[in-house]
């Protein structure tokens, strides 16, 4: 797709005063897969130069924005953490050739905020911490349950940056368990669920993306029953927060999003999957 309204690209290291009709240019994979009318000036972030994964004395680990799908996969398979096949498979659900995989950017997947948006999944379900930088310098931090508040929305002012995406490392010790819907062999997820056991203390998290316009993490002290998932979804999730596109209807996403649920806490909690 041609941007034919842009008349300049500047480099972001340039730091020059934002303005109306500027866009930040990362992988541009979505930026140029459809037309941007409003888009006048492309702000590379190519040359930033971030470190792609940084793991922090305290066993955190910072995904720079500008980090590609292939360079999050290929730096997963050298972890030993136990969190770590979560993140091949979140990469796989992208369900993209490898030209996207090697242009495609972590923070891009974000600041999209599409429902089905494989790293939004991975960074809320791992209690991610989106870094936020403001064109004066001045720095925030949300979560990313918090950063993404609807189907294409998301907490970020104009100007404003996604630096950096942190997970815990405590996170990063979690058992997991991944489960994913669509409609098609190949299609977008209809529902996707991530259950994270953390061994230290025995609680559960399942989070609920794809099937809903913003991520749902709920955290559950002791592993719930059957029951108490189930309620607890209902209570969290109201009508209007399941999605509704061509990928499925949101009666069949709420449907799907209780079924993976439900699989999740079984497998984690050792109960089988049936």
């Amino acid at each position: 797709m041609d941007l034919n309204t842009v008349v300049d690209v500047t480099d972001a290291r340039r730091h020059e005063p934002w303005r109306p009709g500027d866009a930040w240019l990362g992988g541009g994979t979505y930026l140029f897969s459809e037309p941007q009318p409003h888009i006048r000036r492309l702000v590379d972030l190519s040359r930033m130069e971030w470190e792609p994964v940084r793991r922090h004395d305290d066993g955190s680990l910072e995904i720079a924005a500008t980090c590609t799908i292939a360079q999050l996969s290929r730096t997963a398979r050298t972890w030993e953490a136990s969190a770590a096949p979560l993140v091949e498979q979140c990469c796989r659900a992208f369900l993209a050739s490898f030209k996207i995989w090697n242009m495609a950017t972590v923070g891009g997947n974000l600041c999209n905020a599409l429902p089905a948006g494989p790293m939004i999944s991975l960074t809320a379900a791992l209690d991610g911490t989106c870094l936020l930088q403001a064109q004066d310098g001045s720095r925030r931090r949300v979560k990313v349950t918090d950063f993404v508040t609807g189907a294409g929305r998301k907490d970020l002012a104009p100007g404003e940056l996604l630096r950096s995406v942190t997970v815990p490392g405590r996170s990063l010790a979690s058992r997991t368990a991944f489960r994913q819907a669509s409609l098609y062999g190949l299609g977008r997820s209809g529902a996707l669920v991530i259950g994270t056991l953390d061994p230290a203390d025995g609680s559960l998290a399942v989070t609920v993306t794809a099937a809903t316009t913003r991520p749902f993490r709920l955290w559950f002290p002791l592993p719930p029953d059957r029951d108490g998932l189930r309620a607890a979804i209902a209570s969290a999730v109201g009508d209007r927060d399941w999605f509704d596109d061509i990928h499925g209807l949101p009666q069949w996403r709420r449907h799907m999003a209780f079924h993976l649920a439900e699989q999740v806490r079984r497998e984690l909690t050792g109960d089988g999957v049936r």
